[in-house]
């Protein structure tokens, strides 16, 4: 049974007796809506498609084809053909390696591969799973040179030891392919990490002292991860943040917090303030990972631009507190929207469908895309 995707409920666990009963009656849907999938026969084509090769060792990116060596018309073998390299655009940063040891968790009908690897953090010093996506493009050959942008997707609810985003039930994955195939997404690979250290707390993504470092993990660790895998790009017009509640929260306090890393969040259904129990005794830390606060000194700076989305369903409380901070803080260099998902619940199959509807065409109008070799 898949409960997690569910728990995209957020923040709220912390906060009272009353709102535990709540998220555990969104298990529960969870579960009639697993109940659902399953039924009529689809438990086959689950069992069948979504489960084949699951532990299998994979890779992203097709090394580049050896040219022949067999001797030619003059009698000399021809030379191996050299490593791909980034042509033309200086930004395009090809993998630094270590490459990760990946296993795949799930295979989409598309034959792409979610895959599942430990990072250790060497900046953070935290180690947990990291979750990864490429869409069929990454493979490609005339796309073998270029870099691609980078999508963090972080979970809400707990966020450990698992991220719902990796569950292909939710079709992330399918909304970026889909998005492509009709011109409204970039491809995107999607780089899904643990966002708590355990299930006890929220650490609001930030370097809570005496606490693991879980600021440094996500804006630190996770983008220098993905720079070993894949081919990114150098600058932050490649890097973006999606999420859902305290997801939400955390990709739009790092943002501001990096805006010269990163520029662009979806935040779903999200908090505006940091809240973590952990954070008593610390204000001014607390403070300093405040996106009011963060967001004062990015307009006091002039900058750089970031933008942020927000997504919210018509059917979930919060977006006064996302008009507020629109109306207090969306000028000079951060740039704000608000997208209404009309009959929307707090949970991520909802949010996906914002995507779908306009929020994934209006990141990847931001970001940079990949370029193909000419020829």
């Amino acid at each position: 049974m898949h409960e997690y995707p569910q728990q995209s409920s957020g923040r709220e666990p912390e906060r009272g007796q009353g709102r535990r009963k709540s998220r555990r009656a969104m298990w529960i849907g969870a579960g009639v809506a697993g109940a659902l999938l399953l039924g009529g026969g689809g438990f086959a084509a689950y069992q069948n498609e979504w489960f084949d090769g699951n532990g299998e060792t994979v890779s992203f990116g097709k090394p580049a084809a050896p040219a022949a060596t067999d001797a030619g018309a003059g009698g000399k073998k021809a030379e191996p053909s050299a490593p791909a390299g980034p042509t033309g655009d200086p930004d395009v940063q090809m993998p630094s390696g270590p490459k990760s040891d990946f296993k795949q968790t799930a295979k989409l009908d598309d034959g792409t591969v979610i895959a599942k690897t430990r990072l250790a953090g060497a900046k953070s010093g935290f180690e947990g799973d990291v979750w990864v996506w490429a869409p069929k493009e990454y493979d490609d050959p005339k796309y073998a040179k270029s870099a691609f942008p980078v999508l963090i997707a972080l979970p809400g609810g707990n966020g450990f030891p698992t991220n719902y985003w990796a569950d292909r039930s939710l079709g992330l994955q399918k909304a970026v392919s889909e998005g492509v195939q009709a011109g409204t997404s970039l491809p995107f690979v999607l780089i899904m990490p643990v966002l708590n250290p355990d299930n006890k707390y929220y650490y609001d993504g930030a370097d809570i002292p005496g606490q693991p470092k879980m600021g440094t993990w996500i804006a630190e660790d996770v983008p220098d991860f993905a720079r070993a895998n894949f081919r990114t790009y150098k600058s932050r017009d490649g890097w973006a943040f999606m999420g859902s509640s305290s997801g939400a929260f955390v990709g739009m306090k790092t943002l501001l917090h990096h805006p010269d890393k990163f520029k662009a969040v979806i935040a779903s259904g999200g908090e505006i303030t940091p809240d973590s129990p952990l954070w008593k005794g610390h204000q001014a830390e607390m403070d300093a990972n405040n996106p009011e606060k963060l967001a004062e000194k990015l307009i006091r700076s002039g900058g750089p631009d970031v933008y942020i989305n927000f997504q919210v369903g018509t059917k979930e409380s919060g977006k006064d507190r996302m008009t507020k901070f629109v109306q207090q803080y969306g000028k000079g260099p951060v740039k704000t929207t608000i997208r209404d998902i009309q009959n929307g619940e707090h949970n991520g199959w909802h949010y996906v469908r914002g995507m779908k509807e306009g929020s994934l065409e209006w990141v990847s109008k931001v970001l940079k895309g990949p370029k193909p070799e000419a020829g």
